[in-house]
């Protein structure tokens, strides 16, 4: 077996067990409880330590953004509950939990209602895959729901028109965080439907805290999605960020960005699979015009395109001659029947019983009865006696 032909790189693997583990929904929002040992203060403001129990231990990263947010001060020894998604370190080829959020003392009210609703969501079925709906190919028109100020909006419009410049994008403002923004979104899902607003539509806004992205883990904004008849693609946070919007929406995106990917095909790289298409069926109709014009070369050297009386006076002296041969077979069958026929009447002549009676025999019958042996009369019975030239009748003394 050539074992070097089969070969991968290390970075090619750990690449393919991070992609993996970032496909399964499950490690991407984890709550997990342990005791915190070898804990490092980072001086870039990142956390880095060993969330154990006394049977396992997992490496946990916490970076500036959300270290900053916990009220106490981590330590060796400490029990806490994290919240995260599980990753891989390509470089060391580890994997570890991406630490969100830290509580000393069970898990915050949020997580718990983000956990509750996201179960109670699922048994209903609102994250079902038969239910969610194809992103259009080619959409004219993608509505987006987001802030109309910020780097989001932005951004999926230098993609969107980078990747096809004749997309429309059609923004409606919504808060994306604070009081009364579930709400809001809520709404904006609606008017898009009601109004036929769009192809598709993005529900975009950047990276922050649980409490940043909880309009998205509302409920109403849940069920707003799945009672879209527009597809819905969710780009809320950044890549390790997954609310509840994600789940019930048609297609998730990691970034704003990598939503307006998904939504915009890349009609330059389109236009060249087309010329690439055009190129290949000129080829092959090349190739179908010079297999038909050698078929024609060869029928016009043909004897039927350079002398068809010649082929059709050939083909008349073949029938003629089948025709003879039939006759002839048909007059050496009759022959023959007619030989078998005289020979068939000639025996059933001598066995006649006329023919008997030509050479002097006669046939006695009484009451039309054939008379066979002398018991079979008595005296003073008539009877009839049949010659071949007649009949007489005659008593019997």
């Amino acid at each position: 077996m050539n074992y070097e032909a089969m070969a991968v790189t290390v970075s090619d693997l750990n690449l393919y067990i991070k992609d993996k583990i970032a496909q399964d929904e499950a490690l991407n929002a984890v709550v997990v409880k342990g005791e915190i040992s070898n804990f490092k203060a980072h001086y870039t403001g990142h956390f880095y330590f060993t969330l154990k129990d006394d049977k396992s231990l997992i490496k946990c990263i916490m970076f500036k953004s959300y270290a900053e947010r916990i009220n106490f001060k981590p330590k060796d020894g400490m029990q806490v509950i994290v919240f995260g998604g599980v990753s891989v370190f390509e470089r060391d080829g580890i994997y570890q939990i991406y630490v969100k959020a830290m509580q000393e003392q069970g898990i915050g009210d949020l997580y718990a209602k983000f956990e509750k609703l996201k179960q109670d969501l699922e048994k209903e079925g609102l994250f079902d895959e038969n239910h969610k709906k194809k992103i259009p190919i080619m959409p004219k028109i993608i509505g987006v729901l987001s802030s109309k100020t910020g780097s989001v909006i932005k951004d999926i419009i230098n993609v969107s028109t980078r990747r096809n410049p004749n997309c429309y994008i059609r923004l409606l403002p919504v808060p994306v965080q604070g009081p009364g923004a579930a709400t809001e979104i809520a709404k904006g899902i609606k008017i898009m439907n009601e109004n036929n607003l769009a192809d598709v539509i993005i529900l975009a806004r950047g990276g922050g805290s649980l409490e940043d992205l909880w309009p998205f883990n509302e409920e109403i904004v849940a069920r707003a999605i799945y009672g879209s008849n527009i597809p819905i693609i969710s780009a809320v946070g950044h890549e390790t960020d997954f609310t509840i919007s994600d789940f019930v929406s048609d297609l998730r995106a990691p970034t704003p960005s990598a939503a307006a990917e998904l939504a915009n095909p890349d009609i330059f790289e389109l236009q060249s699979k087309i010329n690439s298409l055009k190129e290949r069926a000129r080829i092959n109709l090349k190739k179908k015009i010079e297999v038909l014009n050698l078929k024609l070369n060869r029928l016009n050297n043909s004897r039927v395109f350079t002398n068809p009386m010649q082929n059709i006076e050939n083909n008349y002296l073949r029938v003629d001659k089948y025709i003879k041969s039939l006759e002839n077979s048909i007059k050496l069958k009759q022959k023959e029947a007619e030989k078998s026929f005289i020979e068939q009447i000639t025996k059933l002549d001598a066995l006649s019983p006329l023919k008997t009676l030509t050479r002097g025999y006669s046939i006695i019958e009484k009451n039309g009865q054939l008379i066979k042996s002398c018991n079979d009369i008595n005296s003073g019975d008539e009877v009839q006696i049949k010659l071949f030239d007649g009949e007489k009748k005659a008593n019997i003394l």
